[in-house]
């Protein structure tokens, strides 16, 4: 066989190694009536792959609410769509780059970041806010470092030169990621609510046009190593890692954003995962038409490129366009002014058929519609995560508060993350209003009065321990974030990163994940909008521990009143919302200090969790409270010892008699915030009166902490405790 023609059938041995199954390759030949040749192989074998297709979590996404009154664009499209008032939209989503950043740090990150961006500009947006969720391995780990180091570099490094802020994110820590790192990358971006640009091709006879980069030999079969588990030999892989130009990005956005100005564009896809091959697919097939490709006409960088490669390549910084055939040549112009490359390589048809040909001859003749509509679809076994038992606080030992606090605070998931974030350009554009540190990013929208809030997050300890809750909890926390600098969520994206889904144990963490995740969305009328899902995320059998990613944006009306976790000054009086039971299953307390990771994590009561975020919320906008602060990791002596360090003031705290001080200080029970005011009483009577829990724990002032007893730490050892740990551990 000569697969530089791709005229050959292709085998299953072939097939095997491209990561089809033995009955997804006879299906292939059914739908051909013939066996493919070896392009046509390629082109089902990344369709039908898990990274594109879904085929194991589509019949669970299926369960997520997706509408709601300000959704103009669910799942489905390059990215969510929510309309954000005053003719304003805000586009956003979140996608995975975890395989490749793991074989190559530096260019996985950073193409993970130029694919996301793409995914919103090309619906009309301006990118305005980059945020990531990373997961690292253990620090102990021998590649850990390294790891972190090169992720950070290619965030930054991309980010930074794309001239697009990276506000916000989060950062843990876990052996379970010691073979697989988590790396997920969000974009938002600002368009015209009746500009939005769809990927539906329409109009047979119109002209396909390529844009961007030239296309290279990287990233060929990236989707397909995106859709299966490592083993020893993941370094062999490396060539199927992207790698990016940031410049050309830029470049390819302004030319984007320019010729959206006019009414050239009939439809456009970024080429992402699967390149050519599934920009093409999907836009024909959304159309229900068809697509013919001259594959010599494609701009490529390497020579004597075969059409396997040309189609499967995953280069970065390339757009697929239908155009108005009369609007070719502006759009030309505009392309080359902006010294991109610009190639009509194709047009739409009305066959219903993806009809490649190069050198004269036809090397792939597909129909369009199985390879997007017939795609296997299953219904994997799963079983439930068994319950684990509530841990009692008495069976926790009690530890001194203030040691405790020390230990806590310096630990990899609570140590400050400023060595991340300072390799971050926060400031570029000139509208974070809130950089990152805090609970949620703010980004004013240009020229208003109006900002969009921002934050990605999820406990994987807790969905480890109980799926469906922690699930729930991800999004009730993104939800609390969001509600702590005073907006009100609108909608969430999602990144779903789990193991294996053929393993029935996988599959039940996400189908749990998945139900937890849709009751907080109705609960708190949280739509999901967007999302990806990356399964597979083990080495030789050893899985993640399960990781739903949530990222949440939502509106303030004016920026000014924005709320912030630093105290504000000396004398107001601190205000724990909602009810501390004490809850230490699963927490950082028992983990960090005593190496348990045990029992049940906190429940989720998303009526609590409404009733007591609004309430908070209408506090903050009616300017009652001077600082918040959601009580989330570390329990709350860990969120006011943030709160302390964020404004170099200290506070008098005082536990009630009626429970352990360590259950009281540590325990992670959810719905709750901190707040300070200068009115208590007008405060807890409001509270009182909302049937919102509130108990006063303390006054600020002085320059440290000091509980009741006398215990006391100054802010600032706990600033040195809690910034010294990853500079220290990144300087080995």
């Amino acid at each position: 066989m000569n697969p530089d023609t791709g005229a050959d059938a292709a085998t299953i041995d072939q097939a095997r190694q491209f990561g089809l199954a033995d009955d997804e390759f006879k299906r292939a030949c059914r739908i051909m009536g013939r066996t493919p040749n070896f392009t046509e192989l390629g082109i089902f074998s990344v369709m039908w792959s898990e990274h594109c297709s879904y085929k194991s979590s589509k019949v669970w996404l299926k369960k997520l609410p997706t509408t709601g009154q300000r959704v103009i664009c669910g799942p489905g499209e390059n990215a969510g769509v929510i309309d954000i008032g005053d003719g304003d939209a805000a586009i956003f989503k979140m996608e995975s780059h975890n395989h490749p950043s793991f074989i190559e740090p530096y260019q996985g990150a950073a193409t993970g970041v130029g694919g996301i961006l793409r995914d919103v500009f090309t619906m009309g947006a301006r990118p305005i806010a980059n945020l990531n969720a990373l997961r690292f391995g253990s620090p102990d780990h021998a590649k850990t470092r390294h790891l972190i180091d090169g992720v950070v570099r290619g965030i930054g490094g991309y980010g930074n030169c794309v001239g697009v802020p990276t506000v916000g994110g989060e950062c843990n820590f876990h052996p379970s990621y010691n073979g697989n790192i988590l790396v997920n990358a969000m974009t938002v971006g600002l368009a015209r609510a009746d500009r939005i640009f769809y990927s539906k091709a329409t109009g047979p006879g119109n002209p396909v046009i390529y844009v961007g980069a030239k296309t290279g030999r990287d990233g060929i079969h990236g989707a397909t190593m995106a859709s299966a588990e490592f083993s020893e030999d993941s370094e062999s892989k490396r060539p199927t890692v992207q790698v990016g130009d940031p410049f050309t990005e830029k470049l390819l956005i302004e030319a984007c954003l320019e010729l959206m100005e006019s009414d050239a564009i009939v439809a456009i896809q970024d080429m992402g995962a699967a390149g050519l091959t599934s920009s093409s697919v999907e836009m024909a097939g959304k159309g229900g038409l068809g697509i013919e490709l001259n594959l010599d006409r494609v701009p490529t960088r390497e020579e004597k490129m075969s059409p396997y490669e040309i189609m499967l390549s995953e280069s970065q910084e390339r757009m697929l366009m239908v155009l108005k055939p009369e609007r070719a040549e502006l759009a030309r112009r505009i392309f080359e002014k902006w010294e991109l490359d610009f190639a009509v390589i194709g047009r739409v048809t009305d066959t219903g058929r993806l009809v490649l040909t190069m050198h004269g001859r036809t090397v792939a003749d597909m129909p369009v519609g199985p390879l997007v509509t017939e795609a296997p679809l299953y219904e994997r076994p799963w079983t439930p995560s068994p319950a684990l038992p509530e841990l009692a606080a008495t069976s926790v030992a009690a530890r001194e508060p203030i040691a405790a606090l020390k230990a806590l605070i310096a630990c990899p998931d609570l140590a400050s993350k400023r060595w991340i974030w300072e390799q971050y350009d926060h400031l570029v554009m000139g509208h974070t209003v809130q950089r990152p540190g805090g609970d949620a990013a703010v980004v004013r929208l240009p020229g208003r009065q109006k900002a969009l809030a921002i934050a990605t997050d999820c406990t994987p300890r807790y969905c480890a321990a109980d799926p469906k809750r922690g699930g729930a909890q991800a999004v009730a926390e993104n939800w609390r974030n969001l509600t702590a600098v005073g907006a009100t969520p609108l909608a969430v994206t999602d990144n779903m990163n789990f193991g294996n889904p053929e393993r029935p144990e996988i599959m039940g963490q996400f189908a749990q994940s998945v139900e937890g995740m849709r009751e907080a969305c109705l609960a708190l009328d949280y739509p999901v909008v967007s999302g990806n899902v990356s399964l597979y995320n083990e080495t030789n059998g050893s899985g993640i521990l399960p990781t739903p990613a949530i990222g949440g944006v939502g509106l303030l009306d004016d920026a000014a009143k924005a709320a912030t976790l630093a105290f504000k000054r000396e004398g107001e009086i601190v205000v724990v919302i909602g009810e501390t039971t004490g809850w230490l299953g699963q927490s950082l307390y028992l983990r960090e200090l005593f190496g348990r990771e045990e029992g049940a994590p906190p429940p989720v009561d998303l009526k609590a969790e409404r009733r007591n975020g609004d309430f908070v919320r209408a506090q903050i906008v009616a300017g009652a409270v001077t600082s918040c602060h959601d009580v989330s990791d570390g329990g709350l002596l860990v969120a006011l010892a943030e709160m302390a360090m964020a404004g170099g003031i200290g506070a008098t705290l005082s536990a009630p008699q009626d429970r352990p001080a360590h259950a009281f200080w540590f325990g992670e029970d959810q719905a709750r915030y901190v707040v300070t005011c200068r009115a208590p009483d007008a405060l807890l009577q409001a509270a009182q009166k909302a049937n919102v829990p509130a108990r006063i724990v303390g006054k600020t002032g002085g320059a440290a902490l000091t509980l009741a007893g006398g215990n006391a730490i100054s802010v600032a050892e706990l600033k040195r405790l809690n910034e010294a740990w990853l500079p220290a551990y990144m300087a080995q």
